[in-house]
């Protein structure tokens, strides 16, 4: 699998060291070093909290659904706009000084938004909180994409050990590929750990003591946790895309020729998979606000985030799974099997009358849905330029943000029209375009090498 931005450097900075997790899942703190899988868990735990603890915050103080919602959508668009700016700039400048300035400029952000919250004197509509609203916008797009960051990181790390493998290492190709997937598929699970811990977090914090102290402990976190993950030696192994040409300068024109062809390529294709991630921010935005529409008919519409936790607790697990897959299963062939599998499942959906039938279904539909998310990064992964990895992974990033803006107002929408069941058709086509997403993508990579 080709990758753009890797080091040919020495393995010292990542001294291996006994690993207690089981299986194929020990390689990781091999792979990486030290600290480097809780580091990158919790330090993505603020971009969890970030959008639920605005809303919940801006509602209080303001006591306007609307006006928090609109404070929440300001966060979401920034975070969608500001992610790729992000990434770009990691793969021009590194990782550490991007993480390092986000951090800094994000803990600020946070702060203004709280303080901007509590000074605005009247809340009337939401021009009365244009303060708050760009506060909001600045927080989400100074957010730190620790996630992606942290794929792009096991990507360059997994391709160094296969040319170390194919110039004679130790260890073959395919184990090496091997622990790609297994770094992937980690990466999927910690994503859904903190989708439902972190909105959870934010109810806790908020209900039992002050509506601020989830955006605080947010700030805390990232400017503590972020510089830490900024300068962890695993950002070594990935060297940022200016400094590629000069450590090519033997360079053949025959591989200059080839690398532009490639990347004219990727640069063609790539926004495949990052339109399944909005299909895929779709299908959660829908389910979530569907949801809240279903619970409150057979109980509170408070029971809403319970019930998606469900989906998100089977979703984390079978994301661990991709990691034993067999190698000969191809990434194009997961895509299409899992997107089908979740495309039959929502069909589900519509049939529960109940709280504990629904529960059933979630715990079902989740299977497909880890899968598809670490199958289409995966794809993210194949098929970035070169040079561009960080780009393409906070991309995918975002294509998730804009799918949930998008699948909560289309499904908000019908729901208050036409009732949960309408609501839960939108989750449905987003499953559906996902499956015709991955078909394209089949076809466009059949017989075309992944590695």
């Amino acid at each position: 699998m080709e990758k753009s931005t890797v080091a040919t450097q020495p393995d010292s900075h990542v001294a291996p060291r006994p690993s207690r997790l089981p299986g194929r899942f020990a390689r990781l703190p091999e792979l990486a070093g030290p600290g480097f899988l809780p580091l990158g868990l919790f330090a993505r735990l603020p971009l969890a909290m970030l959008t639920v603890g605005t809303l919940t915050l801006v509602t209080a103080v303001s006591h306007s659904y609307a006006i928090g919602g609109t404070a929440a959508g300001a966060v979401g668009i920034g975070s969608a706009l500001g992610a790729p700016v992000l990434g770009s700039l990691a793969d021009r400048a590194g990782q550490r000084i991007v993480l390092l300035v986000a951090a800094v400029v994000n803990t600020l952000a946070v702060a203004a938004l709280l303080t901007t919250a509590y000074l605005t004197p009247v809340y009337g509509s939401a021009s009365d909180a244009v303060g708050v609203l760009i506060a909001a916008f600045l927080a989400g797009a100074s957010c730190p994409q620790v996630g992606p960051m942290a794929r792009v990181r096991w990507m360059a790390l997994t391709t160094r050990n296969l040319s170390h493998a194919s110039s004679g290492g130790s260890k073959s190709v395919a184990s090496n590929r091997a622990d790609l997937d297994t770094a992937l598929s980690y990466e999927g699970t910690a994503d859904e750990i903190t989708f439902v811990l972190g909105p959870a977090l934010v109810g806790l914090l908020a209900s039992l003591v002050a509506p601020w102290l989830p955006l605080a402990l947010a700030a805390v976190m990232t400017i503590a946790l972020v510089p830490a993950f900024a300068v962890h030696p695993s950002q070594l192994a990935v060297v940022p895309a200016p400094r590629v040409p000069g450590a090519g300068v033997e360079s053949s024109a025959e591989q200059t020729t080839a690398a532009t062809r490639r990347n004219r390529w990727s640069g063609a294709v790539v926004a495949v998979p990052v339109v399944a991630m909005v299909c895929m921010g779709t299908f959660f935005g829908a389910t979530q606000n569907a949801l809240s529409a279903y619970s409150a008919q057979y109980a509170t519409a408070e029971i809403a985030g319970l019930l998606y936790a469900v989906m998100g607790l089977s979703s984390a697990v079978a994301a661990l799974s991709v990691a034993f897959w067999p190698q000969r299963f191809s990434l194009a062939s997961r895509w299409v099997a899992a997107a089908l599998a979740m495309t039959g499942l929502s069909v589900l959906l519509f049939l529960p009358s109940g709280i504990w039938p629904m529960v059933f279904v979630l715990l079902l539909l989740g299977i497909p849905v880890g899968p598809v998310m670490v199958t289409v990064f995966s794809i993210g992964g194949v098929v970035a330029p070169v040079g561009r990895m960080a780009t393409v992974m906070t991309a995918l990033a975002s294509g998730i943000v804009a799918g949930t803006a998008l699948g909560s107002y289309l499904a908000g929408q019908l729901a208050q029209t036409q009732g949960a069941g309408a609501a839960f058709s939108v989750s449905m086509g987003a499953a559906g375009g996902l499956l015709l997403l991955g078909a394209i993508t089949w076809l466009v990579m059949k017989g075309r090498p992944q590695a």
